[in-house]
Formats: C-alpha cells, structure tokens, sequence
C-alpha cells in the first residue's frame, strides 16, 4: 500500500513544489507519494492525454513558465538523447537555473556507470568505468547536471521491479528463460524505495546531509534463478529447464545480452546505514510477495 510508504517519511517543508521530469513507471510513484505528504507534485509525460499527465515535456513542445512557479525541488527521470545530452538541460536549462527557491535537484542514474567488476562490490566511492553505450550516455548527463552548480543530487539505481514489472509478468505468460550463468548476479530494487528514497533524501538534503551521489538498492544482489524459483513456488507455477548462457546468448537481443556481459553487486550502506533509510523490501522475496499481492490472478 502505497500509504505504507507516506507513514515511513516526513513531510516536506511547508510550501515545497515539486516537478518531475518523466512521468514514468518510478516518476509516477514517486509523484503519488509526494502528493500524500502534501507536497504540490507536477509531473511530465512526452504525450497529451497520457496517463499522469501534468503538462508536456518533449523536445518540440514548449514548457509553461507557469509551471515552474513556486519550484523548489526538480527531479529528472528522463534518459539521455542519443547524442548523450540531457533534454531537460537542452531544453529547459536557463528556467531551471533562473528558479529562485531551488532547494533539490535529483537526476535518476543507473548503476551501470560502474561497469563490469566481475561480481565485487561497488560503491559510491568506486570510479565510474561504463562500457555500455547507454551508461555512457547516463554518466555523461550525470556530469552535466554536475556542472550545473545546483544542489543536485545523482540517484544511481539497478533493476527496478515493481508490480505489473517482475518475474510474474513473464512467468504466467510461458515466457520464462531460465539462464544458467554461474557466478552472476544482479542488483534490483522496488519502485516503492526508489519513491521513499527520492523523498526521505530531499527532506536529509534540507538538513545538509547531502552526498552528491547515492545508490538506491536492496540488500541483496543474487543471481535470476533464485529470483524465477521463488516467484514460481509463490505463484505455484512451473518452471522450464535451465539453459547455459553460452547457448541462451545465441539467440538474445542486442539489449539483453548487454546486461548479463556485465556482473557486479551493488552495496547500499550510505542510503541504510549512513543516511538511515529503512528499506521497504529489502530483498527480492519480501518485492515479490508484495508483487504477487497485487496480482489479480488464481495461483492455482
């Protein structure tokens, strides 16, 4: 329950408004637990008519000034352009540093900036490496926000998973693959602590507990067929054969195999131990049971 999510955080400060660049499957959720703690919520979505959408954000439509009254907190959700630059900052650069009450600025990164390191342990101190194109790009954005002086703060996240996006989805329509790779592992984290965290931590930036850059995870990284077997026993459905990655990969999308070339674990500390954040899910069975809760199925 998504109220289950507000009693957990404070409010924020008297008179903030937020807008959030990307109306997404994070950025809805994170503007709906917004509005429950009173805060004034604007998000974008690139189409009229779309679901959640505030106003317009593409890159041939112009944005009100009307919308940025009374800005005090921006968050961007929206990937780079193929060229590797931000469309926010492209389009809307000069508004945003104009804003007079700019509190927060957060930009939703990816953990694939670390690259490849062979299963170890990342943190916010290792240095960025990405070798995919598209973490390429987001680390480029992310040292455009940078450069921008405002108080931004960069939010790097793995796998997101959430209901209506997990293991269920694939494994009551048959489409299930069970690749075996050993020794890989993956990070992954609820859409709901993507929502707590982006609020808990504009509330700690307020308060000059401010790191410029956080992963947001869960605690535990594990590898996809522990994931597949526990959402099949909750579920009480079947699961195909095991199939070796080296023969899996044959047939696999250029996007999919990019995630299985690289392996590493992403570590949480600052965002639970340092900061104190308190994790919703804070591993793959409690999201998954949470998942399954939401599912409008028979499991028999």
């Amino acid at each position: 329950m998504i109220e289950d999510i507000v009693k957990r955080l404070n409010p924020l400060p008297p008179k903030s408004k937020l807008i959030i660049f990307g109306g997404g499957y994070s950025g809805q959720r994170i503007a709906s637990v917004g509005r429950l703690l009173g805060t004034k919520v604007l998000c974008s979505r690139r189409k009229e008519k779309s679901k959640g959408a505030d106003f317009i954000f593409n890159m041939e439509k112009e944005v009100s000034n009307e919308i940025f009254e009374g800005v005090t907190h921006v968050l961007s959700c929206i990937p780079p352009l193929s060229s590797g630059e931000d469309p926010v900052l492209l389009k809307l650069k000069s508004q945003i540093l104009n804003l007079n009450n700019l509190q927060w600025v957060g930009y939703l990164s990816t953990t694939g900036v670390y690259g490849d390191t062979k299963g170890n342990w990342v943190n916010e101190n290792t240095s960025p490496n990405p070798q995919q194109k598209r973490s390429i790009r987001r680390f480029s954005c992310e040292k455009q926000w940078l450069e921008t002086k405002l108080p931004v703060q960069i939010l790097r996240l793995p796998g997101i998973y959430g209901p209506g996006r997990s293991a269920f989805e694939s494994l009551l329509k048959g489409t299930t693959k069970m690749i075996d790779k050993p020794g890989q592992v993956f990070s992954r984290v609820h859409v709901d602590d993507i929502a707590g965290a982006v609020l808990f931590l504009i509330n700690l930036f307020s308060q000059g507990k401010n790191p410029t850059v956080v992963n947001v995870a869960d605690n535990l990284p594990t590898n996809n067929l522990e994931v597949l077997a526990f959402a099949a026993k909750i579920a009480n459905k079947s699961l195909p054969s095991t199939v070796p990655f080296e023969i899996a990969k044959k047939t696999m999308s250029p996007m999919a195999l990019s995630f299985w070339q690289e392996n590493r674990k992403v570590d949480n500390k600052l965002l639970c131990k340092t900061l104190g954040y308190s994790l919703i899910y804070p591993n793959f069975k409690s999201g998954l049971e949470h998942c399954f809760s939401k599912l409008k199925i028979n499991s028999n």
